[in-house]
């Protein structure tokens, strides 16, 4: 089982609800003249949209270095030679594939004999695009797929979920993996936020919309049900009812052969959730442990993920740390702990994955990824070399059937190196397996790190990519990318898109690993919470500023792009550090912060920013680009992007500050897609188009 945490908050910020989502939206303020276009489907503000799409449109993508930019990127992203990743599910590898062919995608099979073949033959499970043309379905009403359940240890159903238009919301139907077909009498969960999992053959946890009064102030579950197969969904017994102001409420069972095991997770907020082992008899026994751990369980062991110090049996267990407990020891009172990992001022833990009878450690040392591998013995852990593991590049490890074996899929890659899988047997050297084709010319680019120093004296590390032979005359058009939230880590990764888009162009391309981040663990992002929100963006300043006093580029030359909460910093930016920038990309953003938490999935994100109708106004209006724009100031060109499905971060948020800046008589633009939700595109075209717009916007803005 996967920690539970980090579960239920992929669901958390993913999962959300069609039909019931802009029900959650509260009365616009009416002192703000741009209120109206928080509607999200009202025609007149549909209008406003088509109209400032048609501009950007012409300004941007009439070009033929736009088209020709966007052929190649679609290109890419249909390439029949891209790695398809697959599950392992009962004796079969499961892939979920979208090419040119099919748009929606298919969810496909074989056999590893078969995948380990550069042509594997696939057998087609569903056929996304033909479903939606015998269900009738078009335009943003068309299914995207949300991923499949599939109940051991038989494997003959799935629980797939499917949201329209490609927006958070989803629904869950029954599948049968023998006839290949949905049941017609099976499980059925309507569009609503949450999810459906299996208990057993013919019960499922269901945590789901289910009326009035049953989802959180954020949106999601607020009780979560077990539901027998032939009654109706009415007929559910509740099994936990959290509070109104709580995140997110789910269950689940733990199927692991011999140590079978129900769950119940209360997320009160991001990194603040209770975890309770569910007895036979219903009864709920709280996992006592702190809220702000990360909690897992894998066969006898129970796994914490630290992200306070934590005093227990005598002992006091550092922030950052990952701890191992046999689990019925654990619950019977003991509090003896194995220390798998403690963090440095350098190192941070990635992950880590159990395999059948290891445990494969992935550790960040100054955003590098380094693996070993720890194995339980009579006399604790020991501690030995993954072997044949790349030394440079992103890593990540994944067990392949943690049940049965001891095989992890390992996959690496960095910004220049096209992304490898390989097989490998914990303690025997690597099979790889897959390679990506090379999607762009890296062969005048070289990879480096750096360090700027921040407002109050902090190192902060950013990637460079840049030709070999570039001229330190501050002349180079430069893109700095950035997110700074949720302690997410961004390390080095292949993209086609990226660089066929602009390394290729002869663009530098740099990754700032602000704090908010998780690059050194929990007190990297803690760092930068609430009212020390500033100091994500003091950061990404000094990166800005750092690559400007290199020579590297100058304000004119540099542009910035990011998205959610990448998108309120590059807000942010805009608005408090204009004089640093040649062009801003804003995309699927944050932007008003007296607002935000009214807005859909909102309330979920006060942990990180804070309550805007209380004190914390005070700090939160510093950092709100929607209150912070001042007509008198000069900004540089921006583009806004966002979507009309976006049911997690609400569009409205760039429409009014589009809206703003555009009466203003700012050099601004806009485009939001129709589908596509918080990813922005519901298929592969949508997001070579808006790839092609950013980047083509930023290539005419930055080499005037």
């Amino acid at each position: 089982m996967p920690t539970f945490a980090h579960a239920c908050l992929a669901a958390g910020i993913a999962i959300a609800a069609a039909g019931a989502v802009h029900a959650q939206e509260k009365a616009p303020v009416s002192a703000d003249p741009y209120a109206w276009l928080e509607q999200v489907e009202d025609a007149k503000a549909l209008e406003w949209v088509k109209a400032q799409n048609a501009k950007a449109e012409a300004e941007i993508a009439s070009t033929p270095r736009f088209k020709q930019l966007e052929a190649s990127i679609l290109t890419i992203l249909d390439s029949d030679a891209k790695i398809p990743a697959v599950q392992k599910i009962g004796e079969y590898y499961y892939n979920f594939w979208k090419d040119k062919q099919h748009e929606r995608g298919l969810w496909r099979r074989t056999t590893l004999a078969e995948y380990r073949k550069p042509q594997p033959q696939w057998e087609t499970v569903l056929d996304l695009d033909a479903l939606n043309q015998a269900e009738g379905l078009s335009g943003d009403e068309k299914w995207v797929w949300h991923g499949a359940d599939c109940r051991k240890p038989d494997y003959q159903r799935c629980l797939i979920a499917l949201s329209h238009g490609g927006s958070d919301a989803d629904v869950t139907r029954e599948f049968d993996l023998t006839t290949k077909t949905f049941l017609k009498e099976g499980f059925f969960r309507p569009a609503a936020k949450g999810g459906l999992g299996w208990k057993d053959a013919d019960t499922v946890y269901v945590y789901t919309d289910f009326g009035d009064g049953s989802m959180t102030s954020s949106g999601y579950p607020r009780i979560v049900k077990e539901w027998k197969r032939g009654t109706p969904l009415s007929a559910a017994t509740v099994v936990y009812e959290g509070k109104t102001d709580d995140m997110y409420i789910a269950a689940m069972h733990d199927d692991t052969p011999g140590f079978e095991r129900d769950f119940v997770s209360r997320t009160i907020a991001f990194y603040n959730d209770e975890l309770y082992l569910r007895g036979a008899d219903g009864k709920l026994s709280k996992i006592d442990a702190p809220n702000s751990a990360n909690k897992g369980a894998f066969r006898e062991w129970l796994t914490l993920e630290l992200r306070e110090p934590w005093t227990v049996g005598g002992k006091t267990y550092a922030a950052g740390s990952l701890l191992a407990a046999r689990f019925d020891d654990f619950i019977a009172g003991k509090r003896e702990f194995d220390v798998l990992f403690a963090p440095t001022d350098r190192t941070s833990l990635a992950s880590f994955s159990f395999t059948r009878h290891h445990l494969v450690l992935n550790v960040l040392e100054d955003v590098k990824n380094k693996l070993s591998v720890l194995t339980p013995g009579a006399d604790g852990w020991s501690k030995s070399a993954f072997v044949g593991a790349p030394a440079f590049g992103t890593l990540a490890v994944a067990a392949v059937d943690p049940d049965e074996s001891d095989a992890v899929w390992l996959t690496a890659a960095d910004y220049l190196t096209p992304s490898t899988l390989s097989l490998a047997e914990i303690g025997k050297a690597p099979e790889q397996l897959k390679s990506m084709p090379a999607f762009f010319d890296a062969s005048r680019d070289v990879i480096e790190q750096h360090f700027a120093t921040s407002k109050d004296g902090t190192k902060v590390p950013y990637f460079l990519v840049r030709p070999k032979d570039l001229k330190y005359d501050g002349n180079a058009p430069t893109l700095l990318y950035g997110y700074g939230g949720f302690e997410i880590s961004l390390t080095p990764a292949y993209s086609g898109s990226v660089g066929k888009g602009w390394l290729e162009q002869g663009g530098v391309y740099v990754v700032a690993n602000i704090r908010g981040g998780g690059e050194y663990g929990p007190r990297w992002h803690q760092a930068a919470l609430k009212a020390n929100r500033h100091k994500a963006y003091e950061d990404f300043a000094a990166v800005a500023e750092d690559l400007i006093a290199n020579k590297i580029t100058q304000p004119k030359r540099l542009g910035i792009q990011g998205g959610s909460n990448g998108g309120l910093l590059t807000g942010n930016m805009l608005t408090q550090y204009p004089e640093l920038f040649g062009a801003v990309v804003v995309q699927v953003p944050l932007l008003d912060m007296k607002r935000y938490s009214h807005l859909l999935a909102g309330a979920s994100w006060m942990a990180e920013y804070g309550n805007p109708d209380t004190a914390d106004w005070d700090y939160i209006q510093k950092f709100s680009p929607y209150h912070l724009f001042d007509p008198a100031k000069t900004y540089p060109p921006t583009l806004f992007m966002t979507s009309t499905r976006d049911d997690r971060v609400h569009p409205g948020h760039a429409r009014k500050m589009m809206a703003k800046m555009l009466e203003a008589g700012k050099d601004v633009r806009y485009f939001e897609n129709v589908e596509g939700g918080h990813g922005g595109a519901a298929n592969n075209a949508q997001t070579a188009h808006m790839n092609a717009l950013a980047f083509t916007f930023l290539w005419q803005q930055l080499t005037k």
